[in-house]
């Protein structure tokens, strides 16, 4: 049995809620941005817009750039909620799949935060200090499940 103070506990759940804030806030950009790109690209090769195509050639390169970024962000939150690999894959993917980003984002929003607020009940200090709590050698529960999910142990 390990003991976990509040304080320390408070501390990584206040962690994994501005990795999920940032992750939330790149899955929409990226989001947005995937979209541009494929009105961009519908505009060039269905319709042969090249007059407005020309004033959208930064969108391929600005969506790769923010998709690096949503990148970072989605290891950042992965690694701090000890999600499966499995899970990292998909959120890797929503980044690359018109419209996918945002549900997936919404899914893992709302799980995530019921998650992180049953470990904020959890840790709570009853009358304040170091409250002994067992925690857990192994990673937290996952709150989401995806098909050939393994959990995923922080190195």
């Amino acid at each position: 049995m390990t003991t976990v103070s509040s304080d320390a506990a408070g501390r990584a759940i206040a962690r994994a809620r501005g990795a999920l804030g940032r992750y939330r806030f790149m899955a929409i950009v990226t989001g947005v941005m995937l979209l541009i790109l494929c009105a961009e690209m519908a505009l060039k090769y269905l319709f042969h817009a090249d007059d407005v195509v020309r004033y959208l050639r930064w969108v391929p390169f600005a969506h790769g750039w923010i998709y690096v970024v949503y990148l970072v962000t989605v290891f950042d939150l992965w690694n701090k909620m000890r999600w499966s690999w499995g899970r990292l894959v998909a959120m890797v993917l929503a980044g690359v799949v018109p419209v996918m980003s945002f549900i997936v984002e919404a899914k893992l929003h709302r799980e995530a935060e019921t998650h992180l607020s049953a470990l904020d009940r959890q840790y709570a200090p009853a009358g304040g200090g170091t409250a002994a709590v067992s925690a857990p050698d192994a990673a937290p529960p996952r709150p989401l499940s995806w098909p050939g999910d393994q959990p995923h142990q922080p190195g």
